[in-house]
């Protein structure tokens, strides 16, 4: 498969589909934060989005703070979004 860099059309397109994701400034990444009911509750989801990262071969930028999740994806060997972060971030969503 061949990985190339999303257009800002192709960005906004897929943004309009992951409404709980955002873009960063620069356009180069989207993020989310997550709040759960506790720290169990987002450890839990911490270790099932490690096995979907995994699975992609993509590994999101995360911190963990109690029950809150923020998770940064990019693609750092292109230097901004492509379809991989895309499809991380859906199978992230899945998740909840």
């Amino acid at each position: 498969m061949s990985v190339e860099l999303l257009s800002g059309d192709q960005i906004a397109a897929c943004l309009a589909d992951l409404p709980h994701w955002t873009l960063s400034d620069d356009g180069k990444s989207i993020s989310r934060k997550l709040v759960f009911e506790d720290f169990i509750e987002a450890f839990g989801f911490m270790t099932r989005a490690a096995l979907v990262a995994e699975k992609h071969d993509h590994h999101p930028d995360w911190s963990n703070a109690f029950n809150v999740v923020s998770v940064m994806l990019t693609t750092d060997d292109f230097g901004g979004l492509t379809a991989v972060d895309i499809q991380v971030a859906r199978a992230l969503d899945q998740l909840l």
